[in-house]
């Protein structure tokens, strides 16, 4: 079954990893053990047989060769006979080398290994036999077998292996409590922070923030971000609730002008004031429009890319309007969706009579990449400490003036909210005539000129949706 802690999958992890590494280890130490010590067997079983195959090639007769008892040495003919051996030798059991068998008098041929058993002295053991041929004058080519016993290699080995199998589960069990304590500490702040969501989520009190530890690590970094997405759920959480608040304070005032009119009529048909009716309808219809389209802009609706001439566009939403004046060459052309823009061109226009004394001025030109609209009016402006402010929803700056005149406040929010999903901006200022000027900025379309093309060509942005 998979672990489902961090911490479990951390340890565990660790633990295989060192295992691992420590069985490879572990087999390459007893694999150069092994190697070492069969090779100094070999050599002393070579150095054993060279010496009894020189004073054979020496002449010396085979009861004058003083053969070790401790070793197994046996001397044979050429056919196989065996003509001397260690006296305290018994049983051999081996797989001998196969020597050179022509070999000229006095001289002594190349080793062959071989590995076997061999009884002496009554005990029976493994040994390393090294065979050689050693030419003699008398007595032709004759094959000496010497062994050197495994015993030592064997015994290293066995205590190696035990050594390991003692060792290793030791050193595994020593690094799984490391890092678990390890993980355990590093995930502590991990676990802070959790129980700390749990409890925001519990008690729906946004404004408390989790933990954040003293440095400069993953966690500390995940700690500062999730207290940067609750600030901002937080804020978001609030402008929703007094929207909401707001809304249904502006939606009352139309609501219950109208249900007054509407009883009165029911009781003295003669007193219905029916432009009334009609202009709390109209106010409450435009009201329920600009929230329904604040929903959609909050909702993430993207605007249709298209190419929208900003000149033409800005002499459309003018022509009618008394005291406006619209300067603006042809040709300005940005990609978006021409309703949504010239709603922004129309709430501009209505915040600009509402404030103006005599004039407004409606401009268009390029900027760089950009295409720029400016409604500047000649009124008493916006004061600098306002002028992002007056951007938010249901503000406004004159609370003395009369709703019917005013409005919810909320042609400025959805101008602002429009020009950024159109990736552009609408920012407040000073305008030549000391009124108040807003500013209109959307990136133009990108032309391409190929080869014999004789004008631009449209790029259009995303896709409409």
């Amino acid at each position: 079954m998979r672990p489902r802690s961090v911490r479990a999958r951390t340890t565990l992890a660790a633990t295989l990893v060192v295992a691992v590494a420590l069985a490879a280890a572990g087999a390459v130490v007893v694999l150069s053990l092994w190697t070492s010590l069969r090779g100094q067997a070999d050599d002393e079983a070579q150095n054993t047989a060279r010496t009894v195959a020189t004073r054979l090639a020496a002449g010396t007769a085979y009861a004058k060769l003083d053969l070790d008892d401790d070793v197994p040495i046996l001397v044979q003919t050429a056919d196989g006979a065996t003509v001397a051996r260690s006296d305290e030798l018994g049983y051999v059991t081996s797989v001998f080398g196969a020597p050179e068998d022509d070999v000229d008098a006095g001289e002594i041929g190349d080793v062959d290994y071989s590995t076997g058993t061999a009884t002496l002295d009554g005990d029976t053991e493994d040994y390393r036999f090294a065979s050689l041929a050693v030419g003699t004058a008398d007595r032709g080519t004759l094959t000496v077998h010497a062994g050197a016993s495994l015993s030592a290699e064997q015994s290293a080995v066995r205590t190696a292996l035990t050594v390991l199998l003692i060792v290793l589960p030791l050193l595994l069990a020593v690094v799984a409590a490391v890092t678990w304590l390890v993980t355990r500490r590093a995930l502590r702040p991990v676990e802070g922070i959790r129980r700390e969501m749990a409890a925001i989520t519990a008690s729906q009190d946004l404004a408390r923030r989790v933990p954040e530890p003293d440095a400069r690590d993953e966690v500390a970094r995940l700690a500062r971000t999730t207290n940067e997405t609750l600030a901002a759920l937080e804020a978001s959480v609030e402008r929703q609730r007094r929207f909401v608040a707001d809304a249904s304070h502006e939606l009352r005032s139309p609501i219950a002008s109208l249900r007054t009119q509407l009883e009165v009529a029911a009781a003295h048909p003669e007193l219905l004031d029916l432009d009334g009716a009609v202009e709390d309808t109209v106010r409450l219809q435009h009201l329920a429009a600009d929230l329904l389209l604040l929903a959609r802009l909050d909702a993430g609706e993207k605007p249709r890319s298209a190419p929208v001439d900003l000149a033409a566009l800005a002499r459309e939403t003018a022509a009618g309007r008394a005291g406006v004046r619209v300067e603006a060459p042809p040709g300005v052309e940005v990609a978006g969706s021409r309703g949504q823009l010239a709603r922004v061109l129309a709430n501009l226009l209505d915040n600009a009579a509402r404030h103006t004394r005599t004039s407004v001025e409606v401009t268009v030109r390029r900027s760089g990449a950009e295409a720029v609209l400016t409604v500047a009016d000649d009124g008493p402006g916006v004061p600098v400490a306002e002028r992002e402010r007056i951007f938010e929803r249901f503000v406004r700056l004159d609370d003395a003036r009369g709703r019917d005149d005013g409005g919810a406040g909320l042609g400025l929010a959805i101008a602002r909210d429009i020009a950024v999903r159109h990736g552009g901006s609408l920012t407040a200022g000073e305008g030549p005539k000391g009124g108040a000027a807003f500013e209109l900025r959307l990136r133009r379309p990108e032309t391409r000129r190929g080869p014999g093309s004789r004008g631009g060509a449209w790029r259009p942005g995303p896709a409409p949706c």
